[in-house]
């Protein structure tokens, strides 16, 4: 399927790696052009050999001054941008919320929805120049079911459900579509890490909570990287041109989050 989108000028946060680098990878095999940002500076060098079609550089979205320079270098490397794909984040403290640093939180939330603010602003002035302008945030479904021990993390993915529809009515008359991706269980060191951690809290082994988190899931199966960037490319394409406003769960059918 040509999803018609060949030149399409793509930013992907934190796309070095992981999620991100699977979503750029899929904008890049439909033709689209793409700059990523990350703060992992090996990630970034090793992207030049892995993905040489993939420009990059190293920014923290939680600091405004790097964020303003990331856009300065994005749009001379791209030539102007269509699509902001806000997939940066952390998965933050776990614990009980009595427990939890309050630094941790901060950092959580700066990182989950400030650092989504802070690029947003920067890029609508261009995507309100582009025929084809969309921003897609990532969420969670911790962001419509709420996660126990995970306050911060849940919190933040609650908010990015809000600041998307609130964008989506915003920018609807520029023509600029706004979305909100929820994964589910996502194959991955994070997850691992997330379900380790979990363990810790709770006493007991990571198998058990990964086994847990999946009983609560109808597909009793985790989400691959590639299947959330497949629904990216298709909401950033001309072929997504009326869906907007949306929170896309694409988890399994999770039902819970334990």
């Amino acid at each position: 399927m040509d999803l018609g989108i060949k030149g399409l000028r793509v930013l992907v946060t934190a796309g070095a790696n992981g999620i991100g680098r699977e979503i750029a990878r899929a904008f890049v095999e439909e033709g689209a052009r793409v700059h990523v940002c990350d703060v992992d500076s090996e990630a970034i060098a090793a992207l030049a050999t892995t993905d040489p079609a993939v420009s990059a550089s190293r920014c923290d979205i939680a600091d405004r001054s790097q964020v303003s320079g990331l856009f300065e270098t994005a749009i001379a490397k791209l030539g102007g941008l269509d699509v902001l794909v806000n997939n940066a984040g952390i998965a933050g403290p776990t614990g009980r919320v009595e427990e939890i640093n309050p630094e941790d939180w901060d950092r959580c939330l700066d990182v989950c929805i400030t650092g989504q603010f802070n690029c947003v602003r920067l890029a609508v002035p261009h995507l309100k120049q582009s025929a084809n302008a969309s921003i897609i945030n990532l969420s969670s479904v911790a962001g419509r079911l709420g996660f126990g021990l995970r306050t911060p993390y849940a919190a933040a993915k609650w908010a990015v459900v809000g600041f998307t529809k609130s964008l989506s009515i915003e920018l609807g008359e520029f023509g600029i579509r706004v979305n909100a991706i929820l994964p589910g269980l996502v194959e991955g060191d994070r997850i691992r890490r997330v379900f380790e951690a979990k363990a810790q809290a709770k006493g007991v082994s990571r198998t058990e909570i990964e086994e847990q988190a999946l009983a609560y899931t109808a597909l009793k199966t985790m989400v691959t990287p590639r299947q959330l960037a497949d629904q990216i490319v298709f909401c950033a394409s001309p072929r997504g041109k009326t869906i907007s406003g949306q929170a896309l769960s694409i988890c399994g059918d999770t039902l819970m989050l334990s």
